[in-house]
């Protein structure tokens, strides 16, 4: 499944913004952190806003900070505020789609998309968060190892 960049952008930003629920970040932070054009970051984290998972704070100390329940939020309800996966682009054909080839292989695909879709909304911010906590104590963990000269590291 090929997400769209907003959905990629909306992901990355919503993640960032969990992470300290707190904390206001400014389009421009997340946007040099990703290496995208804060201009058209702004319309995503615009989009989010309308949907009641981040809130926008004008002024000094502003920017934008996560308002939506990390526990009940998933990965395919922030896709889906910028788009339906699964659903064909334009309802364009290609021509050997009709073949019992095309037919098998649209079957296989579109088994493969609902699996994707499932996954997606059983998977909570909250997982997520975790994922990325496990990860960053990993890498920490295998640097700590390579300074010790691959001796195991006790906390």
């Amino acid at each position: 499944m090929k997400l769209q960049k907003n959905s990629s952008l909306a992901l990355y930003s919503v993640l960032e913004f969990a992470t300290d629920p707190t904390r206001h970040i400014s389009a421009a932070e997340i946007a040099d952190k990703y290496g995208v054009s804060s201009h058209h970051l702004a319309k995503v984290l615009s989009g989010l806003a309308r949907a009641g998972i981040v809130e926008s704070v004008r002024g000094v100390g502003g920017g934008y900070r996560f308002v939506g329940n990390v526990r009940r939020l998933t990965l395919m309800d922030v896709i889906q505020t910028f788009e339906q996966p699964g659903l064909p682009e334009g309802g364009r054909r290609e021509p050997g789609e009709l073949t019992p080839v095309g037919k098998a292989l649209g079957a296989v695909l579109s088994e493969i998309d609902e699996i994707a879709k499932a996954t997606l909304s059983s998977i909570t911010l909250t997982t997520m968060l975790r994922l990325m906590e496990r990860q960053q104590r990993g890498a920490a963990e295998s640097v700590a190892r390579r300074k010790n000269n691959g001796a195991p590291v006790r906390a």
